[in-house]
């Protein structure tokens, strides 16, 4: 079986590679190129059966190489990329050549930490109770206590779930969004998309977690924000796209929602100019909220456990079907 990884990745599991048992033929990917043993090769040659789009693919910013290297020959029948989200065009382009993709729920534990940190240091007065330190005063500061909230997270997948796990830890009501209305654990209810005007309301924390397409591009409109909660906070961990930010700021002016934390934006990087930055009710950063310290060694676990699910004609953890894009 040819497998095309990356040299990073190679590096952290090369030993388990080599304690599966399974006879590999690796086409490694690095910075000066891509390897055949000693001889390097072009991506277009390098046919590969299998291949993994690591994070590192992503950091050193060979997709293209690895895309080339998967669409070219016609030989690949499986890739498992370092993503959540799948709104690239190419990924379509992948499962219309035959490719079996499965993505990554790596991230969902470090994006539903970051969805909670955030929401707690704006419900508790964090910033307030350090300012009366300063001041030297025994002041009682009231607080919004997290039980008494209601979270409407919007995308109910991996990382959906993984927030209203945390959520319903304090004792919040838990409102998940997705296309299956099957009951879930840790929601108190499980509704469509097309119930939000009626959700929005009740809403005290909403987090947009679901995929990008053309059912959620600009989702978060005028008419949505005019159906949030005053004094509400929003969290995107989605896609940028899905919020139309014009209509934020507007509705920002207007309290609903109150704040907005905003890890993901139509641009990236943030242009020094967007009126984002400086906002006194925006939270920016840098599209990091899957930057936890255990994201990477999850992503090499879920390509080994695959690999292994893959040989053994298992079905795959976390297949994606057309279907879904």
């Amino acid at each position: 079986m040819k497998l095309l990884i990356h040299r990073g990745a190679l590096k952290r599991v090369e030993h388990e590679l080599a304690a599966t048992g399974l006879k590999l033929d690796l086409i490694v990917v690095d910075e000066n190129g891509v390897w055949h043993g000693d001889q390097k090769i072009e991506a277009k040659n390098a046919a590969p059966d299998v291949a993994w789009v690591s994070i590192d693919v992503f950091i050193t910013r060979q997709m293209p190489v690895f895309f080339e290297a998967i669409l070219s020959a016609g030989t690949t029948r499986w890739m498992q990329t370092f993503n959540a989200g799948l709104d690239l065009p190419i990924f379509k382009d992948i499962l219309a050549k035959g490719v079996r993709l499965s993505n990554s729920d790596a991230q969902a534990v470090p994006i539903a930490e970051y969805v909670v940190a955030h929401a707690l240091a704006e419900l508790h007065p964090i910033a307030a109770q350090r300012a009366a330190q300063a001041e030297r005063k025994w002041r009682t500061i009231p607080f919004r206590e997290i039980s008494q909230t209601s979270w409407l997270i919007i995308g109910y997948g991996h990382i959906g779930q993984e927030v209203a796990r945390r959520a319903k830890a304090f004792g919040a009501r838990v409102v998940g969004i997705r296309r299956s209305t099957a009951s879930h654990e840790f929601a108190d209810l499980v509704a469509t998309q097309a119930e939000l005007p009626k959700l929005l309301p009740d809403a005290d924390v909403v987090v947009l977690s679901c995929a990008l397409n053309d059912t959620t591009r600009d989702l978060a409109n005028d008419t949505f924000f005019q159906a949030m909660k005053k004094e509400s906070i929003l969290i995107n961990i989605a896609r940028g796209g899905v919020v139309d930010e014009d209509a934020l700021l507007a509705a920002l002016a207007r309290n609903a929602p109150r704040i907005a934390v905003l890890d993901v934006f139509k641009k990236e990087p943030l242009p020094e100019t967007s009126p984002f930055w400086a906002h006194p009710q925006v939270r920016v950063t840098a599209h990091t909220s899957a930057a936890g310290s255990g994201t990477v060694p999850r992503g090499d676990q879920l390509f080994l456990n695959n690999l292994k699910r893959y040989a053994a004609g298992q079905p795959l953890i976390n297949e994606v079907a057309a279907a879904s894009l």
